[in-house]
């Protein structure tokens, strides 16, 4: 076996391939072989689509998979790799770090050749899937805790131009919100390795809590969208259904106070719902305190007119824990 991450099979080749990114083995487990599929139809666009970097969000593999009995019907030309799950052993133990070392795939890239073993993924992702992309989905759920709309997510880019494609494209997948928002400097993300090499990046995001035959649905929609504008495939894209509604809307966070906090210990109870316009004041939710009967529960409102894009799902939360994330319509 090679000692250097490789693929099973000849990316170039025509029609559809199926094979394996090879990620060598090292002190601290043997070798991974990834599932890779290539649908191949010659000239055109370049896309690559990844799922299960975190092994805690399970919707992006599904619809991943899910994509290729449609794409061997619809593709009309370009490549599209498909590599369902990006870190094997996460999956199989639900956890969003890797198990055998602790780490968070999507802070390591482009990770290291001699590397633990998130390091020498991210180091197989990066010498051998990107280059051969020029746009790239990677398909994520927002995490269990929090209730949160089908999305596409972005930041805000430096190059203007990038910017702009980078925010076509994500409102291309029609799905209920758009969301560009600000975060600290997060090294090691794939986004930022993608978005250096002057590629198009959107990640895609689905709610928190269980996997649900509706929020697939919708999630696979956005992806057939996304590949209709990119040409890959002709026909008309469809805004999905998201409770009752067929719209989108792009909105941006970038303040610190777009975090809505607990100020103290308790059980915290959603008043709304995720994509609800507020005003200053009203109520977003209710912490109750458990360490007294007679503690009073704790009413936690809108700083200023927003509009509630993710809430945590009533969970028990430590004080300064985050309980919702507040955002604004992008100005462009």
């Amino acid at each position: 076996m090679s000692a250097v991450p490789h693929l099973t099979f000849d990316v170039s080749r025509l029609g559809m391939i199926e094979g394996h990114l090879v990620v060598p083995k090292g002190a601290d487990c043997e070798a991974l072989s990834l599932p890779v599929i290539s649908l191949n139809k010659g000239e055109g666009p370049r896309l690559l689509i990844t799922g299960g970097c975190h092994g805690d969000e399970l919707e992006g593999p599904i619809v991943a998979r899910r994509l290729v009995d449609w794409l061997l019907e619809t593709q009309t030309c370009g490549r599209v790799v498909i590599v369902p799950v990006l870190n094997p052993p996460a999956v199989q133990a639900s956890s969003r770090n890797t198990p055998i070392d602790g780490l968070n795939l999507n802070r390591v890239f482009p990770g290291r050749a001699d590397g633990s073993v998130t390091e020498r993924i991210a180091n197989a992702v990066s010498r051998l899937l990107l280059p051969m992309a020029d746009t790239i989905f990677d398909l994520h759920s927002f995490g269990p805790m929090w209730e949160f709309p089908p999305a596409t997510t972005t930041h805000p880019l430096a190059d203007p131009d990038l910017m702009a494609r980078t925010i076509r494209m994500a409102e291309a997948f029609k799905l209920p919100m758009t969301m560009v928002w600000e975060h600290p400097e997060t090294p090691g993300m794939l986004d930022l390795v993608v978005q250096s090499q002057g590629k198009v990046f959107v990640c895609a995001e689905l709610g928190g809590g269980t996997v649900s035959a509706e929020g697939l649905a919708i999630y696979e929609a956005g992806l057939r969208n996304a590949l209709i504008a990119l040409g890959l495939v002709e026909g008309e894209a469809e805004y999905p259904t998201f409770r009752h509604k067929k719209s989108t809307q792009i909105l941006e966070t970038q303040r610190s106070s777009d975090e809505l906090k607990s100020p103290a210990s308790g059980i915290f109870e959603p008043r709304c719902s995720v994509l609800d316009n507020v005003h200053e004041g009203d109520l977003i939710g209710i912490l109750h305190p458990m360490g007294s009967l007679s503690t009073d529960a704790i009413d936690l409102r809108a700083p200023e007119m927003c509009i509630v894009y993710a809430i945590r799902s009533g969970a028990y939360v430590n004080i300064n824990e985050g309980v919702a994330l507040l955002a604004r319509p992008l100005k462009r």
